[in-house]
């Protein structure tokens, strides 16, 4: 691809860097910003700078926060005996937007992978851990995805506490193999919490 400018060039180069968009994609995107009041540009700069430098993480459950306690955490009306266990924050915004859920949460900021480097030290997990340590946890529900690196995580999690008196569940399995929380439909994925069922269950080969 020829450019005419070398300004241009480094901007569809940035926006390509993105995820799901390719060279084309992102010349699209930055010519259309071109097109639009110095303004519009200045405010999506200064919205990226400022998200940069100002977004914090929840000092509970390490959910992106605009605060050091998320606005989950500090709703007393929200069941903080029962937590929900996922990957990140697309995955928190999935399931409130099913309604159906009133604990709160703990992001693991991913999921066991050796094969990309990721491991348990990686995660929040220990932190997890020292959550349930503290003995206001009566429950976790695990809502990972359902491939192997989100069994894994779910496994290596349960390992960890299998001695500490706590119940641990797993979402009902109307999330089919490999499909991310995101991507579920709000009934679906609401269904799906509400029929939870024990994680020692899941572990049983049919």
């Amino acid at each position: 691809m020829e450019f005419s400018s070398k300004l241009l060039e480094k901007a569809v180069y940035e926006v390509s860097q993105l995820p799901g968009i390719g060279k084309r994609t992102a010349l699209r995107l930055v010519l259309h910003l071109l097109k639009q009041p110095e303004s519009q540009t200045d405010h999506l700069v200064s919205a990226l700078a400022s998200l940069r430098k100002d977004i914090k993480l929840c000092t509970t459950c390490y959910s992106i926060s605009d605060t050091g306690i998320c606005h989950i955490c500090a709703d007393t009306s929200r069941l903080d005996s029962l937590v929900c266990v996922v990957e990140d924050i697309r995955d928190v915004m999935a399931i409130e937007a099913t309604g159906q859920y009133r604990g709160v949460y703990h992001v693991l900021g991913g999921k066991i992978s050796p094969m990309d480097g990721i491991g348990p030290q990686d995660l929040h997990i220990a932190s997890l851990v020292e959550r349930v340590k503290s003995g206001a946890i009566e429950e976790l529900i695990f809502a990972l995805s359902a491939s192997m690196e989100g069994d894994t995580t779910n496994f290596y999690i349960y390992k960890q506490l299998e001695d500490m008196p706590i119940k641990t569940s797993t979402i009902a399995r109307g999330i089919g193999v490999n499909d991310e929380l995101e991507y579920a439909d709000e009934i679906t994925l609401g269904r799906s919490i509400l029929n939870r069922v024990p994680f020692e269950n899941a572990l049983k080969k049919p």
